[in-house]
């Protein structure tokens, strides 16, 4: 795109809670790939707490409100040539759409880079996305985009309870939840209604307890397609993959189903027409003979951030020159040097990403984890093995622990506490899992209230297992 001379890069804008700031990872690395191509790049943010609005990071900062008006009066000064929306997360698509709404990007002939208006629309507008999705024939859930509650409340005794409340254009699962009964939905579609920018909500046929999945997809104007990384919640269905333990790669998914779900991706990315990056979050089954699509972030996501330091594979700032033309065969790939960004990453290592709550400043808050992000940021951790990658991150949390288990910290929690943290999970759930199996619970018995896959139960159980190995080992020391 040798007419694109100056790009504006939408920011996240102020860290919010439940909207962790990944995101000024993304645009960072954003505002320097497009430096390096010659670029002059405005960046657009309202948050002074981040590397990103730094003097040196693009050409021209405005630490501006993200609003439609200012930003406009921002583009008749500078007049760039194209925006870069899919950096600023949810923030920025919304913001993208609105000054399209308002005439704004036709006004002053503004290209929108990475996903245009109409892919916008359908991955945010759910009853737009379950047409897309019907028309390449990958399955959704159940669902009704609905603008009142007396239409979701229809719907639900149609499809019948629990159902799953998700407004359209908002982030970390913001007003929505999950209704069991009338009087849930009411008051969740009510909340929801109002967070929505266009006042519409998804009431979704519920896939409680199925495993989640999510991909990262990078597609460039030349139809080239590559999957830079798998990761598998460990938590099921139910819980926010913002709010999941993640752990990558796929772990418990046979390959032949694994390549199912890489097809879809591919063909949806494809669909969409997206240039860029994208995250596709999928559903699969227990008996894993069945899936659904539940997400398509157009843009890079919470998740993408993760992925980026799994692999070693800087999304970002690829998706950022596919943005204004470049290929994936023309990328160098800034890690390894030697390799073209149409490689795909491997690993030979395992990654966990557990999430930080900050309910130790918030001590009146529900801790129990649902649809709704509470968290305020997250770990990574590398390992050899899931067992040393979880032992790892969960000494990064900053909570004082030094490991699942065995440093002196463990708290006592009785038969009752155990199983109520279980069926209702806090962010205790980890060490309520080591304790119940320290106490002698069966594996077979937590992954039935838990619906975590028995890989994950048995990985903790080893941990369990090594510290009364070397219990018995320091007893017989003792002996000696």
């Amino acid at each position: 795109m040798e007419s694109i001379k100056k790009v504006m890069v939408f920011g996240s804008g102020p860290i919010v809670i439940g909207q962790a700031a990944e995101f000024d990872f993304s645009g960072s690395q954003a505002c320097k790939a497009l430096k390096e191509e010659g670029i002059y790049t405005i960046l657009v943010n309202s948050n002074p707490a981040t590397i990103q609005t730094d003097t040196d990071m693009a050409d021209k900062v405005y630490l501006e409100p993200l609003h439609p008006k200012i930003v406009e009066k921002i583009i008749e000064k500078e007049r760039p040539d194209a925006i870069l929306p899919t950096m600023g997360g949810q923030t920025g698509l919304n913001l993208a759409l609105e000054l399209h709404r308002r005439g704004v990007l036709d006004k002053y002939g503004i290209k929108l880079l990475g996903s245009n208006i109409k892919t916008i629309e359908i991955a945010e507008d759910r009853e737009l996305f379950a047409e897309a999705m019907a028309e390449i024939n990958e399955p959704v859930t159940k669902c009704k985009a609905v603008n009142s509650v007396d239409e979701a409340v229809e719907f639900a005794e149609e499809i019948g309870y629990p159902v799953i409340v998700r407004p359209a254009f908002t982030l970390g699962g913001t007003g929505g939840g999950i209704a069991h009964n009338k009087e849930e939905l009411i008051d969740i579609t009510s909340k929801g209604l109002k967070y929505s920018i266009i006042n519409q909500v998804l009431i979704d046929e519920s896939v409680l307890g199925w495993k989640e999945f999510e991909l990262e997809v990078m597609r460039d104007r030349k139809d080239t397609c590559i999957i830079v990384c798998g990761m598998e919640n460990i938590d099921p269905m139910g819980i926010h993959t913002g709010e999941s333990i993640v752990v990558s790669p796929i772990q418990t998914l046979p390959d032949e189903f694994y390549q199912k779900l890489r097809n879809a991706a591919i063909k949806i990315i494809r669909h969409l027409g997206i240039e860029g990056g994208c995250n596709i979050q999928f559903a699969v089954n227990k008996e894993m003979t069945e899936y659904r699509v539940i997400e398509v972030n157009p843009r890079v996501s919470r998740s993408s951030a993760l992925a980026s330091k799994a692999t070693g594979y800087p999304i970002a700032r690829i998706a950022a020159k596919i943005a204004i033309g470049k290929t994936l065969d023309e990328i160098l790939n800034d890690v390894t040097k030697e390799t073209p960004a149409s490689f795909e990453p491997t690993l030979d290592y395992v990654v966990v990403k557990i999430p930080r709550w900050p309910f130790d400043k918030f001590k009146t808050v529900d801790k129990r984890l649902g649809t709704s992000m509470k968290s305020t940021g997250e770990v990574m951790a590398i390992g050899r093995g899931l067992e040393e990658a979880l032992q790892k991150a969960i000494r990064s949390l900053d909570i004082g622990r030094f490991g699942l288990i065995g440093d002196g910290k463990d708290k006592d929690y009785s038969d009752e506490e155990i199983e109520e943290i279980l069926k209702n999970p806090t962010d205790e759930r980890l060490f309520v899992i080591a304790k119940a199996l320290e106490k002698g619970w069966s594996v077979e018995k937590i992954v039935e209230i838990t619906d975590i896959d028995e890989f994950f139960i048995k990985k903790i159980k080893n941990i369990v297992d090594m510290k009364k190995e070397l219990e018995k080992l320091k007893e017989s020391i003792k002996d000696l």
